[in-house]
């Protein structure tokens, strides 16, 4: 894995113990592999582990959740296979919170509501549709969101998905009529030049899987347009 070392320059940790690792992934970067070959955020964190620790061989290294390629954010994964199991039946039970930060190009009618849609998945074209109402095959979809400032024809919006569904935030928020800033794919105006897009996961707090004391791990957005548009101290 040492041709892999420069994957390190990515990696910023943000927390971290004997059971679980915690980074911001950057925007862009893949979590696991996929059939592009491209290098992942897991790749890293193996390279950084191992390094480290010194570990020889193969580092263990299980992913919990992802983000979609353009978003950045909180991305934990377990360094045990015990914290894996216990870690995806948090996630299982629903018992792990979520918060994003989104920038979108239009204010929403409310400051603040609850959104309700039902979502199906194009998985031949990695794209979803949102539904207001019931539909054969999909799944409901419900987040919250509260607006939390708006600056030179942009506004901050904080989520909490309530769900965990595929590409959620960005169909919901396209839904209605808040596309988020980059995101081509549900309705944006234009792209980013980085090809990211407006969608930073802020925060997940959960019960650790193994000392069982309550947890909650930030990350800052990224520096740079759009995100400097905004201050996000708290």
């Amino acid at each position: 894995m040492n041709d892999k070392k420069h994957l390190l320059s990515y990696l910023v940790v943000i927390y971290e113990d004997n059971h679980l690792i915690a980074v911001n992934k950057p925007a862009g970067m893949l979590v696991h592999g996929d059939n592009t070959g491209d290098d992942t955020l897991a790749d890293a964190v193996k390279e950084y582990i191992k390094i480290r620790y010194e570990k020889p061989g193969e580092v263990f290294l299980g992913v919990v959740h992802r983000l979609d390629r353009p978003v950045s954010g909180v991305v934990v994964f377990a360094r045990t296979s015990k914290a894996l199991a216990r870690m995806n039946k948090l996630f299982q039970d629903k018992t792990i919170s979520k918060k994003y930060l989104a920038i979108v190009d239009d204010r929403p009618h409310e400051l603040a509501a609850r959104l309700t849609h039902y979502i199906l998945k194009d998985e031949s074209k990695n794209i979803v549709k949102a539904y207001s109402s019931p539909k054969s095959g999909a799944k409901e979809a419900i987040l919250d969101y509260v607006q939390k400032g708006e600056l030179n024809g942009k506004v901050l919006l904080e989520v909490q998905p309530i769900t965990g569904r595929p590409h959620q935030i960005r169909v919901q928020l396209s839904k209605i009529h808040c596309a988020i800033l980059g995101d081509l794919k549900y309705g944006a105006k234009y792209p980013l030049p980085d090809k990211s897009i407006g969608l930073h996961c802020k925060e997940m707090s959960f019960i650790h899987p193994v000392s069982k004391e309550s947890l909650t791990i930030t990350a800052t957005p990224p520096q740079g347009f759009p995100w400097d548009t905004f201050s996000y101290e708290d």
